[in-house]
């Protein structure tokens, strides 16, 4: 990283007495020469400014021209008094009290020298970060390490984000939520953005889910290249990544079912998913993926609220048309093949529901349906036909809707008045109903044993 300090090393540049040494050590990226008495709309973050100072005509010109410096994140401004005398006391003040690094420049020393000789430092500085970091990826330093080499390189702080999102790795605490990066990124089609006071970048490598480089301000020509490489060797560092281990074979787990329709992006997508916790792949079509997760802690208390908003905010960026999941209970680790079962089952009810996220934990799966879940469907279609054949008779040959009725009876628990207020009809009309259609099954229906026959009998077709 080039810094004011390192740029007094050129012949002919000094700082000025007035200037603290703490202020030398900010970052320099360009130079930019300029006569303007405003250039703030010009200047952009850690660019040197180099003046001859003919906007300056009276005491007070210097605060609006050193104030743009200041807002801009210009470190330092160079100055020749050449054409005025000396650098005016109304600069130098300026320049302390927006807290600029002034620099001198010898009235017999050529701008376009100073031009070249800062512009042939900033290259071989950047060449030499280029090569520091490419030496501590061929080190296989670890992620964190790589991005702290770079933050000094860079002169700023910056974060790994997958688009899941969350934070991979930082320099420093992110400002704000990963979503928002990652929605930014999304809404710029996946190309480079500037937001939030973040540069965002890809990070190269095949996987389904990005990762993004975000690197705090706005980024100069220099740094830009600097990032990019650093994007790079962020993917290979990424490509090396294993998965964990194994679970243990005791403890509490919870299984996870995902599916990305149209896609084989499900297993990715997973393993991002799950990354802060503890878990292990149990096996994955193209198109869906099982996991195992140990509950130690590590999994969000409000799990299905965050696993909807994660997905919500990594779809589009997947070539997926959907994103469902379903989760299990959790319950000991030697039940969990049941515990998959549940999960499995949970995601068909997901694929049930509208929108392009459904999540479903196994609290939404009713009892009733995982254990009709576990029946061929062909078992079913007969059951149903055993319990329910007079009335789906009636029905058609009537165009009446019997079947609907108890089923909203039943659902009623059984009570009359609950079930003639959710079907907009008299008690009596109802009772009517329900005595007709026991006639017709052949059976009690305030019997509760027959409620459940008949129940099963009539969610087993919603359930093939």
């Amino acid at each position: 990283m080039t810094t004011v300090k390192t740029l007094l090393a050129l012949p002919g540049l000094r700082p000025h007495p007035s200037t603290p040494d703490a202020l030398l050590d900010r970052p320099v990226t360009r130079i930019y020469v300029t006569e303007l008495p405003d250039p703030g709309r010009y200047l952009s973050a850690g660019e040197l400014v180099l003046s001859g100072l003919l906007w300056w005509r009276a005491p007070g010109d210097a605060e609006p021209f050193v104030a743009a410096l200041a807002a801009a994140g210009a470190p330092a401004l160079a100055a020749s008094g050449a054409d005025s005398d000396g650098i005016p006391d109304d600069v130098v003040e300026a320049c302390a009290r927006h807290r600029v690094a002034l620099l001198e420049v010898p009235p017999d020393l050529s701008f376009a020298v100073v031009t070249e000789q800062v512009v042939l430092a900033l290259a071989a500085a950047a060449d030499g970060a280029r090569k520091r970091l490419l030496t501590a990826a061929a080190e296989d330093a670890p992620l964190p390490v790589l991005l702290e080499r770079a933050a000094v390189e860079l002169g700023a702080a910056c974060w790994v984000l997958s688009a899941v999102p969350r934070v991979v790795a930082g320099t420093a605490a992110l400002p704000g939520s990963p979503a928002e990066p990652v929605r930014r990124f999304a809404a710029a089609h996946g190309r480079p953005t500037a937001a939030a006071g973040l540069t965002v970048l890809p990070v190269e490598g095949r996987n389904a889910v990005p990762w993004l480089l975000a690197v705090d301000g706005p980024l100069s020509a220099s740094q830009t290249e600097l990032a990019e490489e650093l994007a790079g060797l962020v993917g290979l560092a990424r490509g090396r990544a294993r998965l964990p281990a194994e679970l243990p074979e005791t403890g509490i787990v919870r299984a996870v079912a995902l599916r990305t329709d149209g896609s084989a992006e499900a297993a990715d997508v997973l393993a991002e998913l799950l990354a802060d916790t503890t878990f292990t792949l149990t096996g994955s079509t193209p198109g869906e993926a099982h996991a195992l997760v140990a509950e130690d802690g590590s999994w969000p208390e409000d799990w299905a609220h965050e696993t909807t908003a994660a997905l919500s905010t990594v779809e589009p960026l997947l070539t997926a048309r959907r994103l469902l999941a379903g989760f299990s209970d959790p319950g000991p680790a030697t039940e969990a093949k049941g515990a998959l079962e549940v999960a499995r089952h949970a995601l068909s009810v997901a694929a049930n529901r509208e929108g392009p996220v459904a999540v479903v934990p196994a609290a939404d799966v009713g009892v009733h349906q995982l254990l009709l879940a576990a029946v061929s469907g062909d078992l079913r279609a007969a059951l149903r036909r055993r319990l329910l054949g007079p009335l789906l008779d009636y029905d058609a040959e009537q165009h009446s809707d019997l079947v609907h009725t108890v089923r909203v009876f039943l659902e009623c628990s059984g009570s009359p008045t609950k079930a003639a207020k959710a079907l907009h009809i008299h008690v009596n009309t109802l009772r009517y109903r329900i005595g007709r259609a026991a006639e017709l099954l052949g059976v009690d229906l305030s019997d509760f044993v027959a409620q459940v026959d008949v129940y099963l009998a009539l969610v087993a077709e919603k359930s093939s």
